[in-house]
């Protein structure tokens, strides 16, 4: 392939910087449109009629979608150029945001969802392809930045963004925002840059078996987590997502293996400090996109707030996220790495775990600082464990080695979703009984973790309750109970990335440390 880089200086700079400047905005529509969705989850749900325990699916059925993509992204590179993939991928995009706002019904937009995750996916690791194979080296640091900005950005917006268009408009616009910005992107990208060489016979080479086993592992995989708690974890119809889950993952593995080009270089995991990093990133996206999605649903569903006002408290995290980076950036270049890493996952674990002690009635000030801890966390746990599982790599190999530590944060995402789902659907219906146990043996405890007034109950046996007073008290004991499931899922969250500390010492030393010691 002609490597763009080369030909920087010849071609028109503004044409060249205009198309990649439309090729960061197209990320920015990608990376904002998780985000967008989690003020909106309830309004969603209200309006399709959606079931708590596959709420879920909204989520996680994009984010797995992107874990597909990724890989294949490098691919499809080298196949059909960097500018027509990323203006076909935007086209995907756009065509199905555009199905995800035409959605009857629960059913249609989990499909559009994947659809849509899947082209988004290719849109994040294109624009960092791009900084190499568009810009000339000398304005790569310049280029590097206008793409993190919009990384960055798009987190913090989202829930503002998308709580505001929901609740002035409709939930449909969440996602038909993307339609034309996303028809200007694609056409700024075909006019503004030049083609580049192509190698269709990369696609003969790859493995196509390894790509559709690893498919039927992830969407069984997804279909497991988020139907199992419907039937809870019984019957054929589990065992047989479970069956067909585990053999397409062994013959994926054997495949990835064993064949010269396979759709997922796993032999790349042989390297600890990599397998570690790799680790690192999934348990960070477990955290990082299982509690937005966790707090959205509290707020919402406990707090009873609008789609706006759980944008204006999600932002929180997001802004701290945005400040705290060029401090982290700094950082990364005088400390160690390890060390950053490790108070990194130890301040994003407090945060959960702070979270852990919410109350029916805890709002913006007790939300503020929990956000604030992962919000500063954020960037120090993802910029030095990134620097210690890729630098050690070939220049040849970090595209691909970087696509495979990306993929892990998605998918640890997914799952962490997935298992909140579990957690609440399982959980809640337990307190709930529990909870009501208490209330007719008189316990004053249980009235005040419910909201009643304690001195209508004297720890002794209630008599019968009226259907007036039923029909009041019952939704909020189901309040009670279910800010206690959430309250169990942020501690879980919170131990797994404590526990993820004890990965950190078994990581190789970085380059740069290495070099700081030498000197």
């Amino acid at each position: 392939m002609i490597s763009m880089s080369e030909a920087g200086d010849s071609e028109t700079g503004a044409a060249l910087w205009l198309g990649f400047a439309a090729m960061c905005v197209g990320m920015f529509m990608a990376v904002l449109d998780v985000q967008v969705v989690a003020s909106s989850l309830t309004a969603i749900q209200t309006a399709l009629h959606i079931p708590l325990a596959r709420l879920g699916w909204i989520q996680t059925a994009y984010l797995m979608a992107e874990v597909v993509a990724i890989p294949l992204t490098g691919i499809l590179t080298r196949a059909l150029s960097l500018r027509i993939l990323f203006a076909a991928a935007t086209l995907g995009f756009v065509a199905a945001s555009l199905a995800c706002a035409l959605s009857p019904g629960f059913d249609a937009l989990i499909a559009a969802r994947v659809v849509q995750g899947f082209f988004g996916g290719m849109l994040i690791p294109a624009v960092f392809t791009a900084v190499f194979l568009l810009i000339p080296e000398r304005h790569h640091i310049l280029a590097t930045t206008m793409a993190g900005v919009a990384a960055l950005i798009a987190p913090t917006l989202g829930p503002l963004l998308g709580g505001w268009l929901t609740e002035s408009q409709s939930w449909h616009w969440i996602f038909l925002v993307n339609i034309v910005p996303g028809l200007i992107v694609a056409a700024v990208v075909l006019l503004s840059l030049k083609s580049e060489g192509v190698d269709k016979t990369v696609l003969k080479r790859v493995d196509t078996l390894t790509f559709l086993l690893f498919t039927v592992f992830l969407a069984g995989l997804q279909w497991f987590l988020n139907e199992g708690p419907r039937y809870h974890w019984r019957g054929a119809y589990i065992w047989s997502l479970i069956l067909i889950s585990a053999i397409a993952l062994a013959w994926g593995i054997h495949r990835a293996l064993s064949v010269a080009h396979p759709f997922v270089h796993l032999k790349r995991f042989r390297k600890r400090g990599f397998a570690l990093g790799c680790a690192l990133s999934f348990v960070l996206g477990v955290g990082l996109y299982g509690s937005v999605y966790l707090l959205s649903l509290f707020l919402g569903l406990v707090r009873g707030h609008t789609p706006l006002v759980i944008g204006e408290i999600l932002m929180v995290s997001g802004a701290a996220q945005l400040v705290t980076t060029p401090l982290a950036a700094w950082a990364e270049t005088k400390a160690n790495a390890k060390l950053l890493t490790a108070f990194g996952f130890a301040l994003f674990g407090a945060g959960l775990i702070a979270n852990g002690f919410t109350t029916q009635t805890s709002d913006f000030d007790q939300l503020f600082w929990p956000q604030v801890m992962r919000g500063l966390a954020m960037m120090f746990c993802l910029l030095p464990s990134t620097r210690l599982a890729l630098e050690h790599w070939q220049p040849h190999e970090v595209a691909e080695a970087s696509a495979l530590f990306n993929l892990m944060r998605n998918l640890g995402g997914a799952i962490g979703i997935a298992a909140i789902d579990t957690i609440l659907t399982e959980r809640t219906e337990g307190h709930v009984t529990h909870l009501v146990t208490r209330l007719q043996a008189g316990d004053p405890a249980a009235a005040r973790l419910v909201g009643l007034p304690m001195r209508l109950f004297h720890n002794h046996a209630m008599g019968p309750v009226d259907p007036v007073t039923r029909a009041m008290i019952e939704p909020m004991v189901r309040r009670a109970a279910l800010t206690q499931s959430c309250n169990e899922a942020w501690l879980l969250l919170g131990v797994l990335f404590l526990a993820a500390l004890l990965m950190v010492p078994a990581m190789r030393r970085s380059k740069t440390d290495l070099a700081r010691l030498g000197s």
